[in-house]
């Protein structure tokens, strides 16, 4: 086993820009590459490995040929817990809302959606919708929606490279004009859209709109904003890299390694896989006496089971993985 560099399928959503070919180095004949699908088995687009001896293969059928590079930590799921992605939001994303799992799996046969957003980059002024300003009732809900009024009850949140946002499930939400974004979620594409723009779609129609599912799952009070960004800064031979724990709960835990031309080390032990999410900078991966390059844009896995490996270079990195807990 070694690390596996994935190559992400493209979306190209009409929302989307260039920026993830100009500043990730993604590669797509499409015109617009709204997203980037960094690390999914999903149906609606799978990640292929490109490197070693395994490349080529869709990661689906890696993982089904080896289930113990999820790791023990995954098992309690049905199937893969976690989709990733980069997100570049050139204009504004539809206001939307996504489904826990007892609604999800009764009503669309997968698992609902819970996730959080890193915010790489953005424009100055950039902001996100994030919940309600207050308390609405379902019924003001539905008349806001059904007389173009629901953007004067939403909260908006000004954003800065670095900011963290975890989103539960229920919660009504939009990333704005100008971000991008590294989201890591539930391994599920169910998205109930409620308010978007006026915008036709490729076909010269209205996008779709899921008012009666939306207003069957979302909460209806103000988000408060959840944080943990505790960082440690190593010493030692690791002095001047930091790890910082974004976010953690019952389906993902994502820290960020921040190396200033340091080096640290990582370890993926038996219990979880590693993604690997190079959002800047560039470096060096070694292991089993191999060099592996990082460059922003970059994903890599690492095998539950792979063990140590040391990277060196002046990247920040987002790292998600399975920690143990309580049954879903």
């Amino acid at each position: 086993m070694y690390p596996l560099k994935l190559k992400a399928p493209i979306k190209d959503y009409i929302w989307g820009g260039t920026r993830l070919r100009d500043e990730f180095g993604k590669e797509s004949e499409l015109s617009r590459l709204a997203e980037s699908w960094e690390l999914s088995v999903h149906k609606d687009g799978v990640s292929i490995i490109e490197n070693g001896d395994l490349s080529g293969m869709p990661l689906d059928e890696f993982l089904t040929a080896h289930p113990e590079a999820s790791g023990t930590n995954c098992k309690r799921f049905e199937y893969f817990p976690v989709l990733i992605k980069l997100i570049d939001a050139c204009d504004n994303l539809s206001v939307q809302v996504h489904p826990d799992n007892e609604y999800a799996q009764r009503v669309e046969g997968e698992y609902g959606k819970t996730e959080m957003w890193y915010i790489v980059d953005c424009d100055e002024g950039a902001e996100l919708i994030y919940g309600f300003r207050e308390n609405i009732s379902k019924e003001e809900f539905r008349r806001a929606v059904e007389d173009n009024t629901l953007l004067e009850n939403v909260k908006r949140v000004p954003v800065k490279k670095g900011d963290v946002f975890f989103i539960e499930s229920g919660t009504l939400h939009a990333i704005g004009k100008g971000i991008v974004i590294a989201e890591i979620q539930q391994n599920s594409n169910t998205t109930y859209r409620v308010y978007d723009y006026g915008r036709v779609g490729d076909d010269g129609k209205p996008r779709e709109l899921h008012i009666e599912k939306a207003l069957d799952v979302t909460e209806l009070k103000p988000t408060p904003k959840r944080e943990l960004n505790q960082t440690v800064t190593l010493s030692g031979r690791f002095a001047g890299s930091s790890v910082t724990l974004l976010a953690d709960c019952e389906y993902f835990t994502v820290t960020k390694y921040e190396l200033n031309e340091t080096a640290l080390v990582c370890t993926a032990d038996e219990s979880s896989f590693k993604h690997l999410l190079i959002v800047e900078g560039s470096g060096t991966l070694f292991h089993g006496g191999n060099e592996y390059p990082l460059a922003k844009g970059t994903s890599w896995l690492l095998p539950a089971g792979l063990g140590e490996v040391i990277i060196k270079g002046k990247c920040s990195i987002i790292n998600t993985e399975i920690n143990i807990m309580e049954e879903i």
